[in-house]
């Protein structure tokens, strides 16, 4: 059978507004963060917080775009947490390298990230949707606050943001969890 004009997808450039090219901009933030963020001499590290701030912003402007153009997509929808991800994930084991943050604390971190991307993809999968939660959105403020504090060397309020942090991601992945269960079952 032919595909009518009707039944042939968009173009990808449809996808890709403003506030999805905004996140594609964070995304490729993260590489040029890291090389300023793992050699902190000199300058760098004032450069690293500089792309650090950049990249933040870009996660509200994005969103804030979207929103009051109603340009939301599933493609901006699949592409923002990722991008929040890759931006907090990439700082945190830079940070750990440099001794700044417990290990410990970014694996806690990282895995509640990956359970909470995977219960999302099976729930997709069954056509489920679990809403994000205050918890999460906060535990992301608390992400990106302490990134920046402990990239200006703010070693002692940056843990203590970033352990707030680690329980409210715990919280919220539990939170996901019974969201799930409750359902399927």
């Amino acid at each position: 059978m032919a595909l009518q004009q009707s039944d042939t997808p968009p173009p990808l450039s449809s996808h890709l507004n403003w506030p999805n090219r905004i996140t594609l901009v964070r995304i490729f933030l993260v590489p040029l963060l890291l090389v300023f963020l793992i050699s902190p001499q000199g300058w760098y590290p004032l450069v690293a917080t500089t792309i650090f701030l950049v990249a933040a912003f870009t996660d509200w402007l994005d969103g804030h775009v979207a929103r009051s153009t109603n340009q939301i997509t599933r493609l901006g929808q699949l592409l923002d947490p990722i991008a929040d991800k890759l931006l907090v994930t990439a700082a945190l084991v830079s940070l750990v390298g440099r001794q700044q943050v417990p290990a410990w604390m970014v694996v806690i971190i990282i895995c509640r990230e990956l359970a909470v991307t995977g219960l999302r993809a099976m729930a997709a999968d069954q056509h489920i949707i679990i809403a994000a939660d205050v918890f999460g959105k906060y535990k992301m403020v608390c992400f990106f606050i302490a990134v920046l504090l402990l990239m200006l060397n703010l070693d002692l309020p940056g843990i203590i943001v970033l352990a707030v942090g680690m329980i409210l991601s715990v919280i919220s992945g539990i939170d996901y969890l019974r969201k799930y269960l409750v359902k399927v079952l």
